[in-house]
């Protein structure tokens, strides 16, 4: 099963930030389980919700999406 590139960058962002689900999911107005979903590829946000997650973040869409190679933002998930 391939990783995809969303997949990838949602998971290290998480992990590096300390951001846990429930907090992420309260703030992207989706339930735990979306966003436990998006971490294993089984579905990915909607526009809203990833912007949502980009702010939360404090990451670009870009920078998820494998449009860009670093994290610009400098925010709370810093790589």
């Amino acid at each position: 099963e391939k990783i995809t590139k969303f997949q990838q960058r949602f998971n290290e962002c998480l992990k590096y930030s300390d951001i846990k689900q429930t907090e992420l999911a309260k703030a992207a107005h989706v339930s735990k389980q979306c966003i436990s979903d998006y971490k294993s590829g089984k579905s990915v946000p909607s526009i809203d919700t990833l912007f949502l997650i980009c702010k939360y973040l404090e990451v670009s869409a870009d920078y998820l999406l494998g449009l860009e190679i670093k994290n610009r933002g400098g925010g709370r998930a810093v790589m």
